[in-house]
């Protein structure tokens, strides 16, 4: 087995040229077909040279979060909860005393990990994939600071001063003008990009001293922020992502591994508190003391009670599934395999149940090899092969025996991956400019911007988001041969082959007024093209950094023959059963 030996932080920064494509190309896809949206359950799709209709019965059989991942969070003048989310692109207003959501607050937000209400009212916020700090007034006025990726945790201390560090797109601490009027103050520089340990979500002690946990380390250290000199407080932690000062006067600790500490930082006493889902993200103290805490990988808010126990106000699950693979599981059901960027979820495609989940790490925890942040899975026999631009990897794994492949060196922006009959790995890479095969890195079919994939024994196909092209790639013989068997598809991103060999496609939107977003089917041996399922709701979002298509929105097909895709912005997974399909 391959090892890896890069750090899997995000390193899609240095293919962000590659988002200038965005607006650079347009494909001409084919006439839109006029059918009815989609609504509750039931859509009707119809075939664009004829008009019938296939009766396509779309059935919702996973609900995920209600928020896209839940992040740093505040309590406001107005005695609301304050939640920032990064994929949601949002902060969330919600009632702490039900779980309401009153508010999104979108202006001028881009991804949101952080955030903290100024001794004036103001909301202050830090996107940290642009890397600019967020101001918004309370008469709603927002303005906004430029600085560098990697801006994360805020606070301010008791004279209003206000402090921020970077996180995984960068290391240090630095000082900002509350009215971003002045250059930021260095306290503590990290010109490699990494000498402090991602130092995350902090608190001010009664001493003025900075307490905050080091992601990358395990460890909780104190800063004096005029000189930036530092002292570790404890140790012993995997992943700590936040520590505040309860009424208590001892400092909470949230590890990612779902563990909650109080420390005395006094003596360094560290006493466990209660054990929660892994994913736990931030927290806020109110008042009158109530704990209220989020978590990242499963969406959920939650008010921590005195007991220990969570009493949850927005329940979590799947936040952003993406890449779809299905297996045969016992009594030959299809057992669905989701990419949820911080967990590969397992469901029953039956009755939708999650049988299980399998954590993926931003960063490791020491001496484990473990799966990435995933974007893209495909079936691969009995194991599956997931993706990750996130991370810059493609490993292929097992629910039981763990990675026994791994292409990080390899590979730099992989979309999705295909293992072919010869066993060869077959890459949709957007950092690399298409498809590449793994055995001699060889790119054998340029793409202008990868995306999804299909395979079929010897024959790969592979969808051009920028162009609107189907390429097919056969393997079979010397030299792979390419050729373009479909054209002028809308933004395509996910895709399947059928169990009659047909090739299933969704069609997207993209930033083309004229784009559609649809379930398409394509006769290979005919080249002609149905429409299954037309209104769709793909997954939006944009950032600067990231691939043009946000994420990929995906389509798979079970051994029944069952049809079930991903990327809804309502952050569902969806099926059609093959009874219900021509």
């Amino acid at each position: 087995m391959k090892t890896n030996e890069k750090p899997t932080a995000l390193s899609f920064l240095r293919y962000a040229f590659l988002a200038l494509l965005l607006m650079a190309f347009s494909c001409s896809p084919d006439t839109v077909v006029e059918s009815d949206n989609l609504e509750s359950s039931d859509a009707r799709s119809k075939n664009k040279n004829d008009g019938k209709s296939a009766n396509a019965v779309l059935k919702t059989v996973v609900k995920g979060a209600t928020l896209r991942g839940a992040n740093g969070v505040d309590i406001g003048p107005d005695g609301n909860l304050y939640i920032a989310s990064v994929y949601g692109q949002e902060i969330v207003v919600m009632d702490k005393n039900n779980g309401r959501i009153i508010d999104r607050i979108t202006e001028g937000v881009q991804s949101p990990d952080d955030l903290v209400f100024g001794p004036d009212g103001s909301l202050y916020w830090t996107d940290i994939i642009t890397g600019e700090v967020g101001r918004r007034t309370p008469d709603g006025t927002v303005t906004k600071q430029a600085f560098l990726p990697g801006v994360n945790p805020i606070a301010f201390n008791d004279d209003g001063r206000l402090f921020i560090a970077l996180d995984f797109l960068g290391d240090g601490l630095y000082e900002f003008d509350p009215e971003f009027t002045d250059t930021p103050r260095t306290i503590i520089e990290c010109p490699t990009g990494f000498c402090l340990g991602f130092f995350n979500s902090f608190d001010f002690g009664p001493d003025g001293l900075l307490y905050g946990p080091l992601f990358a380390l395990g460890e909780i250290i104190k800063v004096n922020v005029e000189t930036g000199d530092r002292e570790t407080v404890a140790s012993g932690f995997v992943n700590p992502a936040a520590a505040k000062f309860g009424p208590d006067g001892l400092l909470t600790v949230l590890d990612q591994t779902g563990e909650v500490f109080k420390i005395d930082v006094t003596t360094g006493e560290k006493v466990l508190f209660t054990t929660l889902e892994p994913g736990l993200d931030n927290m806020v103290f109110d008042e009158d003391g109530s704990l209220y805490m989020t978590n990242n990988d499963e969406g959920w808010v939650a008010e921590i009670l005195p007991s220990g126990q969570a009493r949850i106000l927005s329940p979590g699950g799947q936040i952003m599934p993406q890449g779809l693979a299905v297996l045969a599981g016992p009594n030959n059901q299809d057992v669905v395999y989701a990419a949820d960027i911080y967990n590969v979820r397992e469901y029953n495609g039956t009755s939708g149940r999650q049988t299980d989940q399998y954590k993926g790490f931003l960063i490791p925890p020491p001496g484990i090899f473990s799966l990435p942040l995933s974007n893209g899975i495909s079936a691969d026999g009995s194991d599956l092969i997931v993706s990750s631009f996130l991370s810059s990897t493609v490993q292929v794994w097992n629910p039981i025996d763990g990675i026994t492949e791994d292409f990080s060196a390899q590979v730099a922006a992989p979309m999705d991956a295909v293992r072919i009959n010869s066993g060869e790995v077959i890459v949709s890479d957007l950092g690399l400019g298409g498809v590449v095969r793994m055995s001699d890195n060889s790119l054998v079919a340029p793409l202008v911007v990868a995306s999804g994939m299909a395979a079929d024994g010897e024959t790969v196909w592979a969808a051009d988001w920028a162009t609107g092209d189907i390429v097919q790639i056969n393997f079979g013989g010397g030299s792979p041969t390419t050729e373009v068997v479909f054209s002028g598809l809308s933004f395509p991103e996910g895709m399947a082959v059928d169990n009659e060999g047909r090739l299933l496609v969704y069609e997207t939107k993209g930033p083309s007024p004229a784009g559609v977003s649809r379930l398409s089917r394509i006769d290979l041996s005919t080249g002609e093209r149905t429409t299954i399922v037309d209104g769709l709701e793909p997954i939006e979002g944009s950032l600067p950094i990231f691939p043009p298509q946000w994420f990929i929105n995906d389509v798979a097909v079970g051994p029944s023959g069952d049809i079930y895709i991903s990327g809804s912005e309502s952050n569902t997974i969806q099926k059609i059963t093959a009874n219900k399909v021509r």
